[in-house]
């Protein structure tokens, strides 16, 4: 898939064009409207924009999904983009099911292999190291309630239990829009971008899942030119990419891409059209060495995140002769 730059982008074209394919995905889907899980963040409010904009907003609704670690005024948010748009809108608090299924306990158990005082009043989050193009180190960090905050690295085996709980909180999120839109006879929308979905930023089975994914298509600083171009809610429009999974505030570029996400965009749509390291320094601030390394780390997160966008193995028990 070849884009044009990223901060190149005709807005009013690209909505035409994105309604248009909605329907068309309706129709095929045979489905008469839309779940849209809001999480507050600008990707799910232009992917619900998007779709009022192409079936009617009554056709469309934004299911809010708050768990304990959601930042506060998120669902706030969702409610507010819910009335912008005006389209129904339905709250289902994720905590309950959460704790049934042992989430918490899951995720509090690995953090005690780093931190073995830790107390559930305790924030955390994890945190990567520099893009260097070489290996990645992450670690966990944990805030105290008196505010003092200690950071250790984190051991693979602790790390991937505390993802297995917290990629649980997606997955969870995804049974309830497909609950939802059983009953409403509608399809699900995706939300990740096109940074996301490229460089594995999604949980299989959870925000990964969908019948259709608008903007897929679109690099991030088009999905901030769209919230604008559509006018939403400016706590929507303007606000900073997160990633709404630990209870310390968290950025996209801390955990995952190392970098922000208008140098990311760049640096993905240089290394997919071949462009020379040296001639992207201009507009990522980096020098060509950093560029090489970034080259480098996409194309290596690209192939370790293969699997998340792979389809079941078809398994044949019959004898070909």
């Amino acid at each position: 898939m070849i884009h044009d730059r990223p901060d190149v982008f005709d807005a009013p074209s690209t909505v035409e064009r994105l309604e248009e394919g909605i329907r068309d995905a309706l129709r095929q889907l045979g489905r008469r409207g839309v779940v849209v899980a809001v999480s507050g963040g600008v990707d799910s409010g232009v992917v619900a924009g998007l779709c009022a904009r192409a079936v009617g907003p009554e056709r469309i609704l934004c299911l809010r999904l708050p768990e304990t670690n959601l930042s506060e005024g998120s669902s706030d948010l969702g409610r507010e983009l819910a009335e912008k748009l005006g389209a129904p809108t339905l709250e289902e608090p994720i905590s309950p099911a959460l704790e049934a299924l042992g989430c918490y306990r899951i995720q509090h158990d690995a953090i005690r292999q780093v931190f073995p005082s830790f107390e559930p009043e305790w924030r955390h989050k994890i945190v990567r190291s520099a893009p260097t193009g070489g290996v990645t180190v992450f670690s966990l960090v944990v805030e105290r309630p008196d505010g003092t905050q200690e950071t250790r690295r984190i051991p693979s085996d602790a790390y991937r239990l505390l993802l297995s709980a917290v990629n649980m909180k997606q997955r969870t999120r995804k049974l309830l829009e497909y609950t939802h839109a059983d009953r409403l006879h509608y399809a699900v929308a995706g939300t990740p971008n096109f940074l996301e979905y490229d460089q594995g930023f999604f949980v299989k089975g959870g925000d990964g899942l969908a019948d259709l994914k608008p903007i897929a298509g679109l690099y991030k600083q088009q999905v901030y030119a769209l919230a604008r171009y559509l006018e939403l809610p400016e706590g929507i429009a303007g606000r900073a990419p997160t990633t709404e999974t630990f209870s310390l505030p968290q950025s996209q570029e801390e955990f995952y891409f190392g970098h922000p996400y208008d140098r990311m965009d760049m640096l993905v749509w240089g290394e997919q059209n071949g462009v020379e390291p040296a001639d992207l320094v201009d507009v990522t601030g980096l020098d060509a060495e950093a560029v090489d390394a970034g080259y480098r780390e996409i194309r290596r997160r690209r192939e370790a995140t293969a699997y998340l966008h792979a389809p079941a193995v078809f398994v044949d028990g019959h004898d070909a002769g």
